[in-house]
């Protein structure tokens, strides 16, 4: 059996929807290591596996349409998210009339909340939370020619009726180790970079799974919120946080050196929990040499944990900051303070780790145009190397999608998919969603075309085609998206 994973172009719109965080247009190529993780267990049945990123390799639709008409493939698997949603079922329209026996199978966020939307044909099925398990036994029922139709975790078109069929949840996975490593050679040919460590060869890692923490805002990752959504509508509660062991990362690390790569970005929600799991993992990162960057919360940084991340090559931070307000901070349940990330960025500012934060904008109706000045202006007085500025979104599913609904703070009345980089669909009485978009674009353009900020970052970069990549990026960034 053939299975290709697909990324693809753009049908609607001018740019791609970001997939791995979920939540923006693409600034720079990110790889997706969730569904090569996919890719890697499909590899292990014996499946022949493909992988087309028609985004990355800046192939037109013209091209994906003579793509399918040449291709075999039984399954097609498409990681959505909620920008891409009219992209991808326009993708599947084109599948399903050129290689109508194909199955289309969806996977991601956006097929665990919006399955409807996805289901338009018979052979469109939907996999809902944690892929991993789900579509193997989806693969091993198509393969053995058996009935797919009671499998936990996905939904479809049931009957003549096209009544959508949800089956029962499937359990999460309790042991992250057992997954293989992604399968990062179907995407050689691909070049992914991350501007906050200007070295490549660069890849992505996960070594955890959710966040224990309770923003009522928020969506780490399109891994995370999909196994969020479908396990909060089961049990009404956040699901478990499941974290690989430090020997299997370390042997993921390993090979990662072993194959060449030079730079390493940590996806996790929260990369560093205790000391006692950092250690041996920032000691495996030094021996190789291999820079490397993570998120954290600003009370995980206590002065020992920034000694060490200096010491071991990590060259940023993220931090999830949102606000320097002690009220907003409150509201939003950040389960921080303002005193607490200033000392976080202060305790990394003195072991030299790069501080990128995480900033949103308008998470709470206590939010004025004196508040975002204030955050805006403190992160540039404590010397962030970088921010990322956006405006909040409410992510049905989330406690702050179902605030914003009850006292109508959404134009229109329902959330409709937004680059929260450039765009707003929120307005509160004091502050309406053009005020945050001219916010945002002016302290974007203040913060990152400062004269300081642009000489720090040119010494950093190992080589011309690094500076070009991230100047790319930089333009993504400040140029406002079509609605």
């Amino acid at each position: 059996m053939k299975i290709t994973f697909i990324i693809p172009p753009v049908f609607i719109g001018r740019r791609p929807a970001e997939r791995t965080a979920g939540c923006t247009t693409m600034v720079y190529p990110m790889i997706n290591i969730y569904e090569l993780t996919v890719a890697a267990l499909l590899e292990n049945e014996g499946y022949t596996v493909g992988y087309e990123d028609f985004i990355t390799t800046r192939r037109s639709t013209d091209m994906f349409r003579r793509f399918l008409e040449r291709d075999t493939s039984d399954i097609y698997l498409i990681w959505a998210v909620n920008l891409s949603i009219q992209n991808d079922v326009i993708a599947s329209e084109w599948i399903h009339r050129r290689v109508p026996a194909a199955y289309t199978v969806y996977t991601g966020p956006a097929p665990t909340y919006y399955a409807r939307h996805f289901l338009q044909y018979d052979r469109q099925i939907a996999v809902r939370g944690e892929p991993e398990e789900t579509v193997r036994e989806l693969c091993r029922r198509m393969a053995g020619k058996q009935s797919w139709r009671d499998v936990k975790g996905i939904s479809f078109l049931n009957g003549s009726d096209a009544k959508v069929q949800h089956n029962p949840p499937r359990a999460l996975l309790k042991d992250p180790d057992a997954l293989p490593f992604p399968a990062r050679h179907l995407v050689d040919m691909h070049f992914f970079s991350n501007p906050k460590l200007k070295r490549s060869p660069y890849t992505a890692m996960v070594t955890s799974r959710n966040c224990p923490f309770h923003c009522i805002y928020c969506v780490p990752s399109s891994l995370t919120f999909a196994r969020e959504l479908e396990y909060r509508a089961e049990t009404g509660k956040k699901p478990f946080v499941s974290m690989r062991s430090p020997e299997n990362v370390i042997a993921e690390i390993d090979l990662l050196a072993a194959e060449g790569y030079r730079a390493i970005g940590f996806m996790d929600d929260n990369f560093i929990t205790t000391e006692k799991r950092l250690i041996p993992i920032a000691r495996a990162l030094r021996k190789h040499g291999i820079v490397w960057g993570c998120q954290a919360r600003a009370d995980a940084i206590t002065a020992n944990i920034a000694r060490i991340l200096g010491e071991s090559g990590c060259e940023y931070v993220d931090l999830g900051v949102e606000s320097f307000n002690d009220e907003i901070l409150k509201y939003i349940r950040k389960g921080l303070t303002r005193r607490q990330i200033i000392d976080a960025i202060e305790r990394l500012n003195r072991y030299r780790v790069p501080v990128k934060l995480n900033i949103l904008i308008g998470t709470s109706p206590l939010e004025t145009r004196e508040t975002i000045r204030e955050t805006l202006n403190t992160a540039i007085r404590l010397h962030a190397s970088q921010v990322m500025i956006n405006i909040v979104a409410p992510f049905p599913g989330t406690e702050f999608h179902r605030l914003a609904m009850e006292n109508q703070w959404i134009a229109g009345g329902e959330y409709v998919p937004t680059d929260v980089q450039h765009h707003s669909i929120l307005s509160y009485p004091n502050l309406n969603s053009r005020e945050m978009e001219k916010l945002l674009f002016w302290y974007n353009i203040r913060f990152f075309l400062r004269p300081g900020f642009i000489w720090s970052h040119l010494r950093r970069f190992s080589s011309f085609s690094e500076f070009w990549k991230a100047c790319r990026a930089l333009k993504n960034k400040l140029t406002r998206s079509q609605k």
